[in-house]
């Protein structure tokens, strides 16, 4: 099995969840700047032109949420609920709301503080996220008020939801989301982060995000 990667949200999420389980895979670094995800071989594998992507034999898959669900079915995992047809539903449920409003809710900051740092894209623009701030506050309010009584997104257990949601976010001390008022989801990133995997998911050659957004 091998998955390529580059240093972003969604291959992110992916890396955890392989370290999570222990799957044994090979791990390939693309370089962005390089055009690699460009290449002619690599763009055969994924028109995108975007990472991650999975080749696992003659499957091929992109679009990290299929990937995860794809890794806990080979490896048995109930961090996608492949014979619960109701939990499935649950899951879904918040990897659409992920991908359709909390995502576009919290990628401006990420992309002004972290990816913009590392890959030499130049300083924030911290102006233009003041206009982002109602938004960000819409759904956090939404994601806080879910997470009140429950420790994990979906099923009351730890799912690929969670990590799907918590990619971005993850780093919001590091992208300066305003989410002071949101204390369960700050709790809830907070003890994520308690899961050495979802702590430093990326191969051990590489050191932590934060630490490269740092500069």
């Amino acid at each position: 099995m091998r998955i390529y990667w580059i240093r972003a949200q969604a291959p992110r999420r992916v890396l955890a969840l392989v370290k999570h389980l222990g799957i044994d895979a090979e791990l390939i670094e693309k370089d962005l700047m390089a055009g690699e995800l460009k290449a002619a071989d690599y763009a055969a594998l994924n028109p995108n032109c975007k990472a991650p992507t999975l080749v696992d034999g003659e499957r091929v898959l992109w679009e990290s949420s299929a990937i995860m669900a794809y890794l806990c079915i080979k490896q048995g995992s109930d961090m996608w609920p492949a014979h619960r047809p109701d939990e499935q539903v649950e899951v879904l449920r918040w990897l659409s709301w992920n991908d359709c409003h909390w995502a576009e809710a919290v990628s401006p900051f990420y992309f002004e503080h972290v990816v913009k740092s590392t890959f030499g894209f130049g300083p924030p623009d911290t102006e233009s996220l003041q206009g982002e701030v109602a938004r960000l506050a819409k759904f956090a309010r939404v994601l806080d008020a879910h997470l009140a009584d429950r420790r994990y997104i979906a099923c009351g257990r730890l799912t690929i939801a969670d990590f799907q949601l918590a990619s971005m976010a993850a780093y919001w001390r590091e992208s300066q989301m305003p989410f002071e008022p949101y204390a369960h989801i700050r709790r809830w990133l907070d003890e994520l982060m308690r899961l050495p995997a979802w702590a430093d998911p990326w191969p051990s050659e590489h050191p932590p995000l934060a630490a490269v957004a740092a500069g």
